[in-house]
């Protein structure tokens, strides 16, 4: 009898648990009709997937701008939220237009190890940003990502790291403690930090500051007293990426 029960139920946990890591369109267009209406600053673009499914984009055009730069968000919400809206907004006034992409999300209790599932989807995603602001005439991108948004950019960064010219990753959770997550990246590398971070975040600062060996032009950069949001600290945050790719030669 118990055999027949497990037998039964394991198909139903196959499907919850695809169901459960699979991206939630339904989620992103929730987040797109709330996001959209109140777009003062840059203009919604959609990118469109192989699968056929389009995601949001918000386009931010500086003026003689010195670089395009693809933000990436975090866990679970969209590209023009809190800092992520800071950074997107403001990085055009110092010459970098940007272009805030939304990420996958999964359902709102999903937790973050199940958001590995989602990375060939958000590659492909930064693929795409990546050929947009190309096709915008910029022969020099950089990526600016935080959190989940940053083990998504590593993984895009394994195999797509030709394209890039710099990449700033603020409050990157390493899987592991001693987890080297830039290691073999030859072009500048910003770690970004807050004193008062995630404890993930702050016990693998050692590993990442490590993985930076050997790369003359990246640095490791921890903001006093901000938490994993750099709230209140969103003009250190914004100087510290500014100031890194105005070193970009």
């Amino acid at each position: 009898m118990l055999k027949f029960f497990l037998l039964r139920l394991l198909p139903l946990l196959f499907v919850s648990a695809s169901a459960f890591a699979n991206p939630d369109y339904a989620r992103e267009k929730r987040w797109e009709n709330e996001v959209t209406p109140g777009i003062v600053v840059g203009d919604p673009v959609y990118l469109a997937q192989g699968n056929g499914h389009k995601f949001l984009g918000i386009y931010t055009e500086a003026a003689n701008a010195k670089m395009g730069v693809v933000v990436v968000h975090g866990i679970g919400i969209h590209p023009d939220w809190g800092m992520i809206g800071t950074l997107r907004q403001r990085l055009p006034d110092y010459g970098y237009t940007t272009l805030s992409i939304q990420m996958p999300v999964l359902a709102a209790d999903a937790k973050p190890s199940a958001y590995a599932a989602t990375f060939p989807e958000a590659v492909e995603r930064l693929q795409l940003a990546v050929a947009y602001l190309t096709n915008k005439g910029y022969k020099r991108i950089a990526l600016v990502s935080h959190s989940m948004g940053s083990r998504m950019a590593q993984a895009y960064m394994a195999g797509n790291s030709s394209e890039i010219s710099a990449w700033a990753a603020l409050g990157m959770t390493a899987p592991a403690v001693a987890a080297k997550p830039y290691e073999g990246i030859t072009i500048p590398v910003l770690d970004l930090y807050g004193a008062r971070d995630l404890p993930q975040v702050l016990a693998s600062a050692a590993g990442r500051y490590l993985s930076l060996a050997g790369n003359a032009q990246s640095k490791q950069i921890q903001i006093a007293d901000a938490d994993h949001f750099f709230g209140g600290h969103e003009d250190e945050m914004v100087k510290a990426v500014k100031n890194f790719l105005d070193d970009i030669k």
